[in-house]
C-alpha cells in the first residue's frame, strides 16, 4: 500500500506543493523573514523522507520535474525589467559597473575566505559560483572539476541567506536608492535573493532580475582569469 502511494508520480509534486505552500500561508500571516517558505520546505521534505523511510527516488521521480521550470521561471524574470527599462538606459553605465564589482568581490571574497581556512582546490572551485544561479554554476563548478552538488547546496544557502538578511543590511546601511537595493539583492543572491526583492517593491525585482544575467555572464569570465592568476 505504501509502494503505491508513495511510488507514485505524483507524489514527489504533492507533498513539496503541500509543504511550501503551507509555510508561504505562515510567512505571509506572520511577517517574519525567518520563516522562509523555501527553507522550510525543503527541511521538512529530508524530515518526512527520513522519518517514513521513503526513498529518495520514489520522491524524485515527480518532483524533478519541478525543477523543469528553473528556467522558465528565471526567463520570466525579465517582464518587470521590461516595465522598468527607462531606468536601465538612465542609469546603464552605473548599474553595469555595480554588477560587475558585485560580481568579483563575490568571487574574490570566496577565494580569501578559502585560503584562510585553508580549503582544498576542489572545494574552492566548487564556491566559487556560488552567488549565481544554478545552471550557470553548475556549468561552471563541472568544467573545472568541482563538485557539482556541493556548488548546488552552497548556491541554495547563498539564495535564501540574502533572501532572509537582506532587508536588514539595507536597513543597518541605509541604503534607501531603489535600483542599488535591486542590483545588490540579485548580484549578491540570484533567483531567491531576486523573489526577496520582487516583494520589496517592482523596481528592486527589475533591477534584481537583471543583475541575475549579468552577474551570471561576468562570473563565466572572472572565474577563469581568479582560477589563472591565483594558481587555484
Amino acid at each position: 500500500m505504501n509502494d503505491l502511494i508513495f511510488n507514485n508520480i505524483n507524489f514527489g509534486i504533492v507533498i513539496s506543493l503541500f509543504f511550501f505552500i503551507f509555510f508561504t500561508y505562515l510567512h505571509k500571516k506572520t511577517k517574519s523573514q525567518i520563516i522562509n517558505p523555501l527553507i522550510l520546505t525543503m527541511v521538512s521534505i529530508i524530515l518526512f523522507l527520513l522519518i517514513l523511510n521513503i526513498p529518495f527516488n520514489y520522491y524524485n521521480k515527480g518532483a524533478k520535474f519541478i525543477g523543469y521550470l528553473l528556467g522558465p521561471a528565471t526567463v520570466a524574470l525579465a517582464l518587470p525589467l521590461y516595465k522598468q527599462i527607462h531606468l536601465l538606459k538612465k542609469h546603464f553605465w552605473v548599474i553595469l559597473i555595480g554588477i560587475l564589482v558585485g560580481s568579483t568581490t563575490a568571487v574574490l571574497s570566496v577565494l580569501f575566505l578559502s585560503k584562510i581556512f585553508g580549503l582544498d582546490r576542489i572545494t574552492i572551485i566548487s564556491l566559487l559560483p556560488k552567488s549565481i544561479t544554478t545552471p550557470i554554476g553548475m556549468s561552471i563548478s563541472q568544467s573545472y572539476n568541482g563538485e557539482v552538488p556541493f556548488t548546488i547546496i552552497a548556491i541554495i544557502i547563498t539564495g535564501n541567506t540574502g533572501a532572509i538578511f537582506a532587508p536588514y543590511i539595507l536597513k543597518i546601511f541605509n541604503i534607501k536608492n531603489r535600483i542599488a537595493k535591486g542590483i545588490a539583492i540579485g548580484t549578491a543572491s540570484h533567483a531567491v535573493g531576486t523573489s526577496k526583492a520582487l516583494e520589496i517593491g517592482e523596481i528592486e525585482g527589475a533591477m534584481s532580475s537583471l543583475a541575475i544575467g549579468l552577474a551570471g555572464i561576468f562570473t563565466v569570465f572572472i572565474i577563469p582569469i581568479v582560477i589563472k592568476i591565483f594558481n587555484i
